[in-house]
């Protein structure tokens, strides 16, 4: 391939999360007959910078390109409320699916690793990333990334687009932001208390906090073996000993686990926020995943998001448009999300309630569409029916009165 003079790599994908390395694999695995840019992936060092271990969770409707990577799924979802009346749903064709980050990475790390045109792998810092020109008297628009490499030298690479992964520094302007914030154990039991076809989504049994609402989340393996998690959405997280003293009262007096062992923690914090997230910042710069608005603000799911994003990006680039990312939500769907957080948040809809009447009353596989931005503007209606219209009307008429102000740092 071609290059121009002054460009070291086609594409650079700075960060090689959820959003990175899906980008990534999807520009190099092009359509027949189009070549393979040449992809440079960035990744932060070990450390603060790289993130630990997380779970993923979506739904597809079939089976899926990550599949063989998948530590679980299920094919029935349960919400239980505050009493424990369980709504239990099949939500046909769809799969709830549950996927490890590192099983993600090993997947498409050994798909690429050894094929012609595998993206280049470099460890750095990242410090800054700019609009360049280069060509013929600067004619052409390019980027530069800079940082300090693995080894501790200076990193110069320059592209004719880059896509930046990494989580914000700080939070767009805003009317309303919640945080979800959580902490889960794996866990291993004794006896064989869990069920391995039904994961439960949402369980209302835990003490609701005096703003926003909490639940647990309960993802089963096999009889003996879960993820059980204690989430919050409001505006503060908890401390180490609030999370740990709400998991154990979550696993001992409510879901009554008996004797088990903990394999493993994992801890989170996803912004859940009527802000812009802008998806371009340059003329050869883009933000995708969490950074361009690929979280869904109203329940912080982001993966299939970032496949939508990842497949669209790739797309572009190999027809030879301009490979902005679109936007990850509809313009309709980023409404409703606003109206319900500036519901919970102004106390005006009770979150506990809220989830419970809404599981209750509508059919999973329409909700689970509607989560994911995919329903009809009918659909929606009717699912707006099913909610404390008075409320919900009074946050509509609101939110346009209300100012977007900057989000203190989290």
């Amino acid at each position: 391939m071609v290059r121009e003079a002054g460009l070291s790599t086609d594409v650079i994908v700075v960060g090689a999360g959820a959003a990175g390395l899906s980008l990534a694999y999807r520009l190099c695995t092009p359509p027949p007959g189009r070549p393979i840019p040449d992809v440079t992936l960035v990744d932060a060092p070990a450390g603060p910078l790289r993130p630990p271990e997380r779970t993923w969770c979506f739904w597809e409707a079939a089976a899926g390109d990550f599949d063989g990577a998948l530590t679980a799924s299920w094919d029935s979802l349960r919400v239980r409320g505050r009493d424990g009346a369980a709504s239990v749903g099949r939500p046909a064709p769809f799969r709830y699916k549950m996927l490890r980050s590192g099983a993600f990475e090993a997947l498409l790390t050994g798909r690429l690793d050894g094929r012609p045109g595998a993206p280049r792998r470099v460890t750095a810092r990242i410090d800054g990333i700019k609009d360049v020109a280069y060509g013929a008297h600067g004619a052409e628009a390019g980027a530069e990334v800079t940082g300090v490499a693995a080894d501790g030298s200076p990193l110069t690479l320059r592209s004719r687009w880059v896509f930046d992964s990494r989580p914000p520094r700080a939070l767009p302007p805003a009317r309303t932001t919640l945080l979800q914030h959580f902490r889960g154990w794996f866990v291993r039991t004794e006896r064989p208390v869990f069920d391995p076809r039904v994961a439960d989504l949402m369980d209302f049994r835990t003490p609701q906090p005096a703003h926003g609402l909490s639940f647990g989340y309960v993802l089963p393996m096999t009889a003996h073996e879960a993820l059980v998690e204690y989430t919050e959405f409001s505006r503060t997280v908890l401390d180490d000993t609030g999370y740990d003293r709400a998991l154990g009262h979550y696993t001992e007096q409510v879901l009554g686990l008996g004797a088990f062992q903990v394999t493993a923690t994992e801890q989170g914090v996803i912004p859940m926020t009527d802000g812009r997230f802008p998806r371009r910042a340059g003329r050869s710069v883009f933000r995708i995943g969490t950074a361009g608005g690929a979280t869904r603000p109203s329940t912080g799911y982001t993966f299939a998001a970032v496949q939508r994003q990842a497949r669209a990006v790739a797309a572009a680039y190999h027809a030879g448009r301009v490979p902005e990312p679109p936007p990850a939500y509809t313009a309709r769907a980023r409404a409703m999300d606003a109206v319900l957080l500036r519901g919970l948040d102004s106390g005006r809809v009770g979150g506990a309630a809220f989830f419970e009447g809404l599981f209750r009353r509508v059919p999973m596989e329409r909700l689970l569409r509607f989560l994911d931005g995919d329903t009809r503007p009918y659909e929606d209606f009717a699912i707006g029916l099913r909610t404390p219209v008075g409320p919900m009307l009074r946050t509509v008429a609101e939110l346009p009165w209300l100012p977007r102000r900057q989000t203190r740092d989290r």
